[in-house]
């Protein structure tokens, strides 16, 4: 209740209307009738335009349930839009208290997790309008921001249990716009993916999605294969979400701009390979979808593409009717020579893939034999041949036999021809191989006397099998 003499103290018609009353001693009643908001709303009025600055320059001293209750009634009588000094003062000394841990705790347990989140509770019966402004002071005055995103988990999960889905999708509005502001390492990849399930099912605009997907983006390094598996609306067709995954790793790289480490790389890379395994078997996934999955990494983010050409040989079983054009699109994202033996040998032999890929596998194999071969001359020609003399000759009739079984035997078709021919390769590069760690022991063998003999030659001595 306002007090007849501080509203008497102002000029106009309160003084007018109380100036002769003042010496009165006995309590007075004022009615207004038809008086917007009601008595609510001309309290409201009062205390602006009559407390001021007079009554809250003791609110540093106020506890904090006196605080609270103060919040929650300017939240009642202030529209979202409003601005009051009463509130802004309020919610200045609540935010102080906050960041200096002035408050006590009335928690009672010792847990470290129990003392620094005891105030979530109270705070969870502020609108979502006043937890804007709450959260955002506390984030200028530096509260750390891993507590701020719990609680706003917190402040969801209590909410929604009452909510009407208008208000749900304000408090999820509000929330993603807040959670923008924070560092990235204050909320973990299992949050976002979890409000992204809430928001799939609310009619929330598609400006907050972008906003959360480039938050999910942002650390899609710390994502697992279950989380990406986000089923796909029904008159899409397919299973599971494509465009949204391929939107996540495109917003990874916005995040990363130009530089992105490559070991984060790498574990997208791999989490991708195991979505596309996953979703290979989906026969209502078009190509040109699967496409843009198996292209949307550079090639530089594989370290070996076996996985990859896993999801595509999988692909491929199951959309047998697709073109020589577009299996070559799929296709093209293969690095062969990333490809591991077992995999090109599988590759070469694989009637499911375009017939000019196993053209190119024979063409990236006989490039790793002639580098293979250079090596072995440079070699041999360093060290003394006698060493190697007689596994030179073994080398040789290996690689004889294995061209003159070619010779002998029927071919039927051109698949065949190129497998034989990879196998003898194989056989020549096993031996290679072996002479390599045959070489590696008899340097390791050869007395320091015998290499400083060498003199300034020592030093053209190659690396060997590094």
């Amino acid at each position: 209740m306002v007090d007849k003499k501080t509203l008497a103290s102002f000029p106009g018609s309160f003084k007018k209307l109380f100036g002769y009353l003042m010496d009165e001693t006995k309590d007075l009643k004022v009615l207004f009738h038809d008086f917007e908001d009601g008595a609510e709303g001309f309290e409201l009025v009062a205390a602006r335009f009559c407390y001021n600055k007079k009554s809250l320059d003791c609110i540093n001293f106020w506890t904090w349930s006196e605080l609270l209750v103060a919040l929650k009634e300017c939240q009642d009588l202030l529209s979202a839009s409003d601005s009051s000094l009463i509130l802004e003062k309020i919610l200045d000394c609540v935010v102080t208290r906050l960041a200096s841990l002035v408050v006590a705790s009335p928690c009672t347990s010792s847990s470290e997790n129990t003392r620094i989140s005891w105030w979530f509770e109270d705070l969870l019966v502020l609108k979502i309008d006043l937890i804007d402004k709450v959260i955002r002071m506390s984030i200028s005055r530096n509260i750390d921001h891993a507590m701020i995103s719990k609680f706003l988990l917190c402040y969801q999960r209590s909410r929604f249990l009452t909510a009407t889905p208008t208000e749900k999708c304000k408090i999820m509005k509000v929330m993603i716009n807040l959670l923008s502001l924070l560092d990235r390492s204050s909320f973990s990849c299992k949050l976002l993916f979890g409000i992204l399930r809430v928001v799939s099912s609310l009619k929330i605009s598609s400006h907050h999605k972008s906003i959360l997907e480039n938050l999910i983006g942002s650390q899609l390094d710390r994502a697992t294969i279950d989380f990406l598996l986000v089923p796909s609306s029904r008159r899409k067709g397919y299973v599971y979400d494509v465009n949204l995954v391929l939107r996540l790793v495109k917003a990874f790289y916005i995040e990363g701009r130009c530089f992105v480490l490559a070991s984060r790389l790498r574990k997208v890379a791999s989490l991708v390979d195991s979505y596309l395994v996953e979703v290979a078997a989906d026969c209502h996934l078009s190509p040109s979808k699967f496409a843009a999955l198996v292209l949307v990494l550079p090639d530089d983010a594989r370290e070996s593409h076996d996985r990859l050409f896993q999801a595509i040989d999988i692909y491929l079983e199951v959309h047998g009717g697709l073109c020589e054009a577009k299996k070559m699109k799929i296709c093209s994202a293969l690095n062969y020579a990333k490809l591991s033996t077992d995999a090109l040998k599988h590759l070469a032999r694989n009637p499911k893939f375009p017939s000019r890929i196993a053209i190119q596998v024979f063409i990236n194999q006989q490039s790793k034999l002639e580098n293979l071969f250079e090596d072995k001359t440079h070699l041999v020609d360093t060290f003394s041949s006698s060493v190697f003399a007689e596994e030179s000759i073994d080398e040789k009739v290996s690689s004889d036999q294995v061209l003159v079984y070619a010779k002998r035997i029927n071919l039927p078709n051109k698949a065949e021809h190129l497998d034989v021919q990879l196998q003898a390769m194989q056989c020549t590069i096993t031996e290679l191989e072996k002479y390599c760690g045959i070489m590696q022991t008899q340097i390791g063998n050869i007395p320091r006397t015998r290499l400083s003999s060498l003199g300034n030659n020592a030093r053209f001595l190659p690396k060997l099998c590094s």
